[in-house]
């Protein structure tokens, strides 16, 4: 099977032109099939912040009213997909912008209510990502750039989290590829200081997960993109890395971030 790259862009990557610019050159040159997947929480914030509406978050999620609905479908679909697609067809990557809702990529279900109303928030499963769409797309030489913004097939948008778009799409696309899934962010990767760059964890095992949390190596936002990431693997996807974005060169040299393998 060809291999296929699904790689997530996160943290203050997205904020910076400098570093946005120069991961969209590495993204392009990257060879072979590939996905970018992309949020963008603090453009999102700084537009509810002028308009007069304040994120409201819980355990480190967002609340998605009505309002913040309208601002993050506005900046995730809107002003950030679409400037990362027409930077990557100036670097030459013929990309496409996509929200789930375009072709019907990724459908989603709207989070129930249990203790804590997140609101237009979407949830995945098995079914949520259109695999023949996404490989029409791929076969045809496209680019997908895929954002934070699904639908639930009603006409309703939902806000869906960006690292489990990546690994939905990863495990989905498993079936037809050879599958990795990247998580490219501002830190060189699982750190056992996170103030130390020379501490990386280079490799982490599925049995040792539980032992690096109880060490305190693996903590808050990590926990469940690691969790996420395993279970990727359990389901299909080859290798998971988590690492500093303008790194990204080095992941066919193995010496890029943190490997997490079963």
């Amino acid at each position: 099977m060809k291999q296929l790259t699904i790689i997530k862009i996160g943290g203050n990557v997205i904020d910076s032109s400098e570093k946005l610019h120069q991961f969209l050159l590495d993204f392009t040159a990257l060879p072979g099939d590939k996905i970018l997947v992309h949020g963008g929480g603090k453009i999102a914030t700084e537009l509810g912040h002028s308009l007069g509406i304040e994120p409201r978050m819980v355990e480190g999620r967002r609340i998605t009213d009505i309002e913040t609905l309208r601002i993050v479908t506005m900046v995730y679909a809107g002003l950030i997909n679409k400037n990362m697609v027409a930077q990557l067809q100036a670097k030459g990557c013929n990309a496409i912008g996509l929200s789930g809702a375009d072709g019907n990529v990724i459908k989603a279900a709207k989070r129930p209510v249990v203790t804590i109303d997140y609101g237009f928030v979407g949830d995945l499963d098995e079914s949520s990502v259109a695999v023949d769409t996404l490989h029409s797309l791929l076969k045809s030489g496209l680019v997908p750039v895929l954002c934070a913004i699904t639908h639930d097939g009603d006409s309703q948008l939902l806000n869906t989290n960006a690292d489990t778009i990546a690994s939905a799409v990863a495990v989905a696309m498993s079936s037809a590829y050879d599958t990795r899934l990247v998580y490219c962010f501002e830190k060189k990767g699982v750190l056992r200081d996170v103030d130390d760059d020379l501490s990386l964890v280079t490799e982490i095992k599925r049995n040792e997960f539980d032992q690096l949390k109880a060490e305190g190596v693996v903590s808050g936002g990590m926990i469940p993109k690691l969790h996420n990431a395993f279970e990727a693997i359990r389901q299909g996807v080859k290798a998971v890395y988590i690492g500093k974005a303008d790194e990204l060169p080095q992941i066919d040299l193995n010496g890029f971030g943190t490997r997490l393998i079963d």
